[in-house]
């Protein structure tokens, strides 16, 4: 079968021949892969950047934004069945800690878990996939034409979550509100998918949205956030602090820029008693000069709280099917429409190359749905 590869610290993908898997134990599920994302971090390997091929192999097959149809089943198997459409999470435990042995490698202790098609175990951008039950998450069939934004989302929703769980545990006036979203002044920084999809989720919680990003107002993120009642600013004309004083300090921000720089100047916006979750990871290594006093005082005196959050558990993805299927409702074509680009594997370098302006989501499109 076909499958696109890179060969880890070298630039460039290229299209290969794997064998294909098969259903070998009782709790093995086989995928046909339908369509998989590319994201940054994908680009980042095709780049050059970081990524680590499965031991005592020499490629990686990358790709971990995945979406298909379950072909065949292991007999212990009960979550799916054949025909199901369905996705495989990413992150694979240590089988040493806690959360590992608890399905949640999201927050594995060790680090050396392992994330398919990124470090260590290949990954979806193939015809077939077969892994284990417990990674598994169905689909419904009502979204079929954007299941493929499950795992982006996944990672908004996992931000968010964590950030409301936090405010749960300090804020003394927390359970006078059964929604804490509704109304709240939310800002998201970085309007690429995760981005446009933790403000969707917000939206869907009733939150205020405020998007920040450094692209005309005009062109397509910022018009798709208008679209769904966000409210977008312009960072080239519009500094944090200046958003905070005219709006007033936000209640949570979710960042997802990766830029060191930006990520610290987001404080200025933040409130009282606010959250701050961070999911954008900055490359690179050159220094920052901050005021780190200011930092510190700032956070103790306003008893504001900053947290960074990566990858999501199954529990993750399956929120996200249930908050896609409520947007899918409000804005069915708006949703649809953030899968802008779409290739076929042939066509892989260019999907991995090319990064257009209008672009929000691109696919490869590896099979017709049934």
């Amino acid at each position: 079968m076909k499958a696109i590869a890179i060969t880890p610290s070298v630039a460039g993908v290229k299209l290969v021949e794997r064998d294909e898997p098969r259903v070998e134990a009782e709790d093995d599920i086989k995928i046909k892969v339908l369509r998989v994302g590319i994201c940054g971090t994908d680009r980042e390997e095709d780049a050059g950047g970081r990524a680590q091929a499965p031991s005592g192999q020499q490629d990686l097959v990358i790709g971990h934004e995945m979406f298909g149809l379950v072909e065949e089943t292991g007999g212990a198997v009960t979550r799916v069945q054949k025909g199901d459409y369905a996705v495989f999470t990413v992150r694979r435990g240590c089988g040493n800690c806690l959360p590992c042995l608890m399905n949640r490698p999201d927050m594995c202790r060790t680090g050396k878990y392992t994330e398919r098609g990124i470090w260590g175990q290949d990954g979806y951008q193939t015809e077939h996939v077969v892994d284990k039950e417990q990674y598994i998450v169905r689909v419904p069939r009502d979204l079929e034409s954007v299941g493929v934004l499950l795992e982006p989302l996944s990672v908004s929703e996992k931000a968010i979550d964590e950030a409301v769980r936090v405010q749960s545990a300090r804020l003394p006036d927390f359970q006078s509100t059964p929604l804490w979203l509704f109304g709240k002044r939310c800002l998201v920084a970085g309007l690429g998918p995760i981005g446009l999809l933790a403000a969707m989720t917000l939206r869907l919680r009733g939150a205020i949205v405020y998007g920040l990003d450094v692209v005309d107002s005009s062109t397509t993120r910022p018009q798709w956030l208008t679209a769904i009642g966000g409210q977008y600013v312009n960072g080239k004309t519009i500094t944090p602090a200046q958003l905070g004083n005219t709006t007033g300090g936000m209640d949570l921000i979710l960042e997802a820029t990766g830029v060191p720089l930006v990520e610290l100047n987001l404080l200025d916006a933040l409130g009282d008693n606010g959250v701050y979750v961070l999911t954008g990871i900055p490359g690179g290594d050159r220094p920052l000069q901050i005021d780190g006093a200011e930092i510190i005082r700032r956070l103790v005196l306003k008893n504001q709280v900053m947290l960074g959050s990566v990858n999501a558990a199954r529990d993750h993805f399956q929120m996200a099917v249930e908050d896609l299927q409520s947007a899918m409702r409000s804005w069915q074509s708006l949703v649809q429409a953030l899968i802008t680009h779409r290739y076929t594997p042939g066509q892989s370098t260019q999907a991995f190359e090319s990064h257009e302006a209008d672009e929000i989501k691109t696919v490869i499109e590896w099979s017709e749905t049934s």
